[in-house]
Order: C-alpha cells, then sequence, then structure tokens
C-alpha cells in the first residue's frame, strides 16, 4: 500500500492540472479625480468611447459624455444626492456598452424613468429587446412623403393646422396656456387609430405625472401609452437623456411597420438641463449661456421621427415636440431653431386663451407645413377655405370697432366668422372622430349656423351629434370608410342639418 501512496497522489494531482483552466480578465478601470453636481472627471478610461456607459460602487451608472486629453467627463444618473456615494479615488469600471433602453410592448401602460426602470410599483419590465438611445436617422432614400392624417380630434388642428403620420409638428405657447392638454387629447384619440403613444415628461412635477397618468388611465388610453417621466427631482443628467429614451422606444415601433407616436414636454426644460451639464463640464458657453451644439441637440432627436417606405414595412414616427416661451416671444433662441427643425408650428397664445377661446389656437402664427396631404378628402372639402375666412374675420373684426357702418356683405361676413370660432371652441378630453367634425364644420362654412344666436352653438352643436349618431349612424359610417363627401352623401348631409335645426328651433 505504501508503495502505490504516490502514484495515486501523482494520478490525482494530474487530474486536476488537467481540468485547470486560466481565466484571465481584463478590465479597464478609471479613478475619480473631481466629483460634485452630479458630474465626476475620471482619470485613466483611455479607450472608453463617447455615450459608453460606466459603472460606479454602489450600483451608480454613468455616461461619458466630455473626451479630454487628460481625463474623461461622466455624467451620473440618479437623483441629485447620487454623487455623494463617490469619493475622489474611487474606481470606474467600463461596461462595453453604449447606453440604451429596453423596449418593445412590455413597456405599454407602463410609467418608467429614462433607463427603463419601472415608477409605477407594477414591478420590474420584462423584456429581451433594448435600442440605443442615440441611432442613426433614416435616410431621404428611406422615407416616403408624409401622406396619411393623424387625426387629433381637435376641430382646429385637424381642418387648419393638419398632422401627418411621419411629421414633426412644434407646440408652442407661454404656460398655462393648454399645450400638454392639445396632446393629451391627441393621445385619447388614438384609442381606434393603431397608433403607440409615448409621453416624455422633462422637468415635470411628479404630481403632475400622476394626474397626467389617471387622466389617460380613464380614457382607457393607457393600454397603448408609454409614459418616460424625468421629473423636475431627477438630476439633469436623467432630464437630458429622456427625449432620447423615449425616441428610442417609438423607433422599435417605427422599425417593425407600425405607427408611433413621441411627445417631447418639454424641450426648453431639456435645453436648460444640458446647458447645466455642458457649463459644469466646462464647455465653452455660447448666446443665452447655451452650449455651441444646443440646435444639433434637437436636431438629432427630431430628425429621427419619419415614415418609411412601403418596401421598410411603412412604419412612422411622429414627433410632438413643446416648447414653452416667454411673455409670447417667439423669437428668442430655443424656439426659433425648434421652428426651424420641425415642419410647422400650433402657437397658442394667452389672450385667446383668457378670452375663452380653448383651444388657444393664434391661426395667423400657426402652419403647417404639410398642409392639405395630411388631410383626407373629406376635410380638405369642407375646410379648403376655413383658414383664409377666419383670418379675414379677424381683420374685419379688428376694423369694425371704430364702428363704422357696415354693409350687408360684410355683416354677413362677421357673422360667418363669429359662428366659426364658436364652432371651432372644444372641451378638453373630448376629441372628435373625423365624421363629427366634417359635418360640423360643413355646417358651418356652409351658412346653416348664421341665423342661430351665438349663445346657441354649443348647445347646438352637443344635440347635433346625438340626433346623428341615432337617426343617420350610415352617414357616419360611410364618411368615416370613404374619406370623402361625395354629391350623394353632401345631399343626404343637407337633408340632415336641416331636418335637425327646424328641430330645434322648434324646442328653442
Amino acid at each position: 500500500m505504501t508503495s502505490l501512496w504516490p502514484e495515486e497522489v501523482s494520478s490525482v494531482i494530474q487530474k486536476e492540472l488537467a481540468r485547470y483552466e486560466t481565466h484571465l480578465r481584463m478590465e479597464s478601470v478609471g479613478t475619480v479625480i473631481q466629483v460634485g453636481d452630479g458630474i465626476t472627471r475620471v482619470h485613466g478610461l483611455d479607450d472608453v468611447m463617447v455615450g459608453e456607459l460606466v459603472s460606479f460602487p454602489h450600483h451608480l451608472t454613468g455616461m461619458v459624455l466630455n473626451l479630454e486629453e487628460d481625463s474623461v467627463g461622466v455624467i451620473i444618473f440618479g437623483s441629485e444626492s447620487s454623487d455623494k456615494y463617490i469619493k475622489e479615488g474611487t474606481l470606474v469600471k467600463r461596461t462595453g456598452k453604449i447606453a440604451q433602453v429596453p423596449v418593445g410592448k412590455p413597456l405599454l401602460g407602463r410609467v418608467i424613468d429614462p433607463l427603463g426602470q419601472p415608477l409605477d410599483g407594477k414591478g420590474p419590465v420584462v423584456t429581451d429587446r433594448s435600442r440605443p438611445v442615440e441611432s442613426g436617422v433614416p435616410s431621404v432614400v428611406d422615407r416616403q412623403p408624409v401622406k396619411e392624417p393623424l387625426q387629433t380630434g381637435i376641430k382646429a388642428i385637424d381642418s387648419m393646422i393638419p398632422i401627418g403620420l411621419g411629421q414633426r409638428e412644434l407646440i408652442i405657447g407661454d404656460r398655462q396656456t393648454g399645450k400638454t392638454a392639445i396632446v393629451l387629447d391627441t393621445i385619447i384619440n388614438q384609442k381606434n387609430a393603431k397608433v403607440i403613444c409615448i409621453y416624455v415628461a422633462i422637468g415635470q412635477k411628479i404630481s403632475n405625472v400622476v394626474a397626467i397618468q389617471e387622466t389617460l388611465q380613464k380614457h382607457g388610453a393607457m393600454e397603448y401609452t408609454t409614459i418616460v417621466c424625468a421629473s423636475s427631482k431627477d438630476s439633469a443628467s436623467l432630464q437630458y437623456l429622456a427625449p432620447y429614451a423615449g425616441c428610442a422606444m417609438g423607433e422599435e415601433f417605427l422599425y417593425s411597420g407600425q405607427h408611433a407616436l413621441v411627445i417631447y414636454d418639454d424641450l426648453s426644460k431639456h435645453a436648460q438641463a444640458y446647458r447645466e451639464l455642458s457649463l459644469l463640464l466646462r464647455r465653452p458657453p455660447g448666446r443665452e449661456a447655451y452650449p455651441g451644439d444646443i440646435f444639433y441637440l434637437h436636431s438629432r432627436l427630431l430628425e429621427r421621427a419619419a415614415k418609411l417606405k412601403d418596401d421598410l414595412k411603412g412604419g412612422s414616427l411622429t414627433a410632438l415636440p413643446i416648447i414653452e416661451t416667454q411673455a409670447g416671444d417667439i423669437t428668442s433662441y430655443i424656439p426659433t431653431n425648434l421652428i426651424s427643425i420641425t415642419d410647422g408650428q400650433i402657437y397658442l397664445e394667452s389672450d385667446l386663451f383668457y378670452s375663452g377661446i380653448r383651444p388657444a389656437i393664434n391661426v395667423g402664427l400657426s402652419v403647417s407645413r404639410v398642409g392639405g396631404k395630411g388631410q383626407t378628402k373629406a376635410m380638405r372639402q369642407v375646410a379648403g377655405r376655413l383658414r383664409l375666412d377666419l383670418a379675414q374675420y379677424k381683420e374685419l373684426a379688428a376694423f369694425t370697432q371704430f364702428g363704422s357702418e357696415l354693409d350687408k356683405a360684410t355683416q354677413l361676413q362677421l357673422t360667418r366668422g363669429e359662428r366659426m370660432v364658436e364652432i371651432l371652441k372644444q372641451d378638453q378630453y373630448y376629441p372628435l372622430s373625423l365624421s363629427f367634425q366634417v359635418m360640423m364644420i360643413y355646417a358651418g362654412v356652409n351658412g346653416f349656423l348664421d341665423d342661430l344666436p351665438r349663445g346657441d352653438i354649443k348647445k347646438f352643436e352637443a344635440e347635433f351629434y346625438r340626433y346623428m349618431t341615432e337617426r343617420y349612424p350610415d352617414l357616419i359610417h360611410d364618411i368615416e370608410l370613404k374619406e370623402e363627401l361625395t354629391d350623394s352623401l353632401e345631399e343626404k348631409l343637407k337633408t340632415a342639418i336641416s331636418a335637425f335645426k327646424n328641430e330645434f328651433l322648434h324646442r328653442r
């Protein structure tokens, strides 16, 4: 036995040596040399990429934003107090991954932060798909013209400032003029339109975001909506990332042949967050202390909106950026940048809002560069002259304040204009179908309401919709299906309006 002992030992050692494998892992690490205000400077990450995620202790994550000669500038994701866990000398590790977010249908109905972490208490977001937050834009060759309408359900917009699938339409105005109300109505109106909605809240109070979620929930819109929230209590780095994360989530549907709508509320706070990060990173300031690439910040975001060609599945990504002005000044730096990037703007005016005209859209300053291509034929038929008629009415109304005597044609124009202004008023959270909009605008522009008192227009409208639903459901169905007013449909509509008007006048 004793003679076998060395052989047994050697065989065991040989087996162990045969099983032994070396696992050599190289890690690229750096050292924090400066930290504060959500920004760190790191020495030693010589091969790191711009936009790459890096990891800190305590499960904190950051993103490389500045590459300098002897250090890199990293923004820390988390709350404003996150950098208290990071000290000078802390080790920082490369992840080798460019910043990306989870995407796909599991995100629908959820409230998440820009990193894809849930904020609604419904458990983790389970999806095996992700996309980089920054990606290239579709080329001109890959796109097709914007020619399909995105129905907002708002009469004033669908009739005069139409939005098409794949368009970028800026919503601009002072605070508290109804900008968010317009986009919420648009989201609610997509219920049966098969358009996925992503609402990006940037720098808003959490109470506002909760109210928006509850509103969408109440109207059954959360089932096809994702809310990306970087609230006012979050760091500037998360607010900077939020719109790109929301856009990446929308692009998942764009490239899979579906239609998506992304709302950025609002990009003025996004620009301020980026200015804060840039100044902390010691980038040279330019006009209004914004960095030199502030235009590129928004152009590379909004250019990702597109309508793809049919052989690329024909998906679309529509962008509705919101910008807040100060005292109605649309000529300041960020508003003019965004006006030049987008395909038109909807300008909301405080004076109109406080005078009771809601939505408070200034028709003269609002424009859609897609024009009639973003409308159905039925809407073009009834609303073709509406914009011009309202502009003429506004001029006449201002002129007649001087009390001059008016001829009959001028009086008729003023009467018609007053009725059309009343028709275009609309309550919040009540978007209208295409058929209802077409029928009501048709009644207005063809003079059916001229002899009604202005105060009765709202009542007339509400009862008219009920009447048409009960008596003429086939007419409503035909307008929705054909999306145009044929001669036979027009005759039928005239008969229906006249019959209802007689009933309405009889009841008064």
